[in-house]
């Protein structure tokens, strides 16, 4: 719709209004810059304002543009960086006062990649103390609130990223996942987000003094959050460019071999333990459905060892996390985040010592195992969480919130812990929030996965719409 302001549009259709020419890269920023002045106020999602380089970097690309076409695919769009990725020159605390003055010697590969591509960064998101809370607040910042309640989290630790993009701040959001934390902001927000499989995008702060955990190596993936399941394939055909500061990093294309329809989908309702909320349950029949009417083959059956998974992902998680990062938590953190890493502990006793390493050793059956199932099932399509989400600070509501928010997460970073990219689509709306579902695929096949959530998302609707007709 041409009366739609630029900031509505999505970065599919922004980047192309800018590369026909009827927009202009500074139009395009100027309107994200409006609306992030109009609504960060009241939700604190950009905590570091770069709207001067901006405004500037706006008008050299369109001089670049008159000369000789877009730089890249996202030429002009405007995006936002989590405040947990190096951008040259400014602060990467991590959520921690602490770390207030540390600043990046150079980019982050993603950052890199980005602006490789002709993207605009208009400002530093929020992220929790050291990225390890599923809300985002912190004593350095503040919290960052959702943009359809205040009393649900906007997710964590990409919560300011989730909340920046559903609210139209930017049309992009960078963030990152290791044990789900683009897809729990996605979730709580109505967004939409893929996290890359192990290998796929490349991980490096140039100001890091010390290397990751080898299980955080596996896990922590790079990516973007946006409100239409279209931008999050044209950002990462931006990003998936090789970059050898991260050892793992794969040079694969995109898009894979098509495979022989019609593809299978293994669909699960399972929830073990915890009680199935009846709005998730009517957001998977949604996606089900969806799929089905789509031409895929639904098949209802359990993909193997997840509870198990789950339980060995947090415990060995954060013994690792313990072992190389304790000290400085336990030093740095605020009495809020201490209290709830401790609760952490209640909730999953980390493994130590010898325990760790036998961990670390069968974490290798279960990649194996899912990588078999997913012969037969290309894609499995899961809830994310049993209910639709969750109070903003229900973690730090003693060890039974922590377990929730936690414990609760069995599809979450278990999928991390198996090295698997896998999807975010809201299904359901309820209540006033989005409800999103999960979609889990092979290694490599982030495409096969954004297919299937484009198809959810046909039958949905994109759930900022909603949003924006609240102003």
């Amino acid at each position: 719709m041409p009366d739609r302001p630029l900031w509505q549009l999505s970065a599919t259709e922004l980047s192309a209004r800018i590369a026909d020419g009827s927009v202009s890269s500074l139009e395009a920023v100027r309107s994200a810059i409006d609306r992030m002045r109009e609504k960060n106020p009241s939700l604190n999602a950009v905590v570091d304002d770069l709207s001067d380089d901006a405004l500037e970097e706006a008008e050299e690309l369109d001089r670049l543009f008159a000369q000789a076409g877009p730089v890249g695919e996202l030429h002009g769009v405007p995006v936002t960086i989590k405040e947990n990725t190096d951008q040259k020159g400014r602060p990467t605390p991590n959520g921690v006062v602490a770390y207030k003055d540390v600043i990046a010697p150079d980019d982050a590969p993603i950052v890199r990649s980005l602006k490789t591509a002709g993207a605009i960064i208009i400002g530093r998101t929020n992220t929790p103390e050291f990225s390890f809370r599923a809300t985002t607040v912190n004593e350095l910042h503040g919290r960052t609130y959702n943009p359809w309640n205040d009393w649900a989290t906007s997710g964590g630790s990409s919560g300011g990223a989730s909340s920046a993009v559903m609210s139209g701040m930017c049309a992009l959001a960078q963030g990152n996942d290791l044990a789900g934390s683009l897809r729990f902001p996605a979730a709580a927000t109505g967004a939409a987000t893929i996290k890359p499989g192990f290998g796929r995008t490349a991980t490096y702060n140039p100001s890091a003094t010390a290397e990751f955990g080898m299980l955080t190596q596996v896990a922590l993936m790079q990516g973007v959050i946006a409100r239409e399941v279209r931008d999050l394939r044209l950002a990462m055909n931006a990003l998936i460019r090789y970059d050898p500061h991260d050892p793992w990093m794969v040079t694969m294309p995109f898009a894979g071999e098509p495979l022989e329809g019609p593809i299978k989908v293994a669909f699960t309702k399972n929830t073990f333990e915890f009680a199935l909320h009846p709005a998730v349950e009517r957001a998977l029949d949604t996606a089900r459905d969806a799929l089905s009417d789509a031409g895929y083959a639904i098949t209802e059956t359990d993909p193997p060892d997840l509870r198990e998974v789950a339980r060995e992902m947090w415990r060995a998680v954060l013994g690792e996390v313990d072992a190389l990062e304790g000290a400085d938590i336990r030093t740095h953190g605020s009495e809020t985040f201490k209290g709830v890493y401790q609760d952490y502990f209640k909730v999953f006793e980390p493994y130590r010592g010898d325990e760790l390493l036998r961990a670390m050793a069968r974490r290798s059956h279960y990649v194996r195992e899912w990588l078999l199932f997913l012969q037969d099932y290309p894609l499995v399509l899961t809830p994310f969480m049993p209910v639709p989400t969750l109070a903003w600070d229900r973690d730090a509501q003693g060890p039974e919130g922590a377990r929730e928010m936690l414990g609760e997460a069995i599809y979450s970073g278990s999928i991390n812990y198996l090295g698997l990219p896998a999807g975010n689509v809201p299904a359901n709306y309820n209540d006033g929030l989005p409800v999103g579902v999960q979609i889990v695929g092979r290694r490599f096949r982030e495409d096969l996965i954004l297919d299937a959530c484009e198809a959810i998302e046909l039958r949905v609707g994109v759930m900022a719409n909603r949003l924006f007709e609240r102003g």
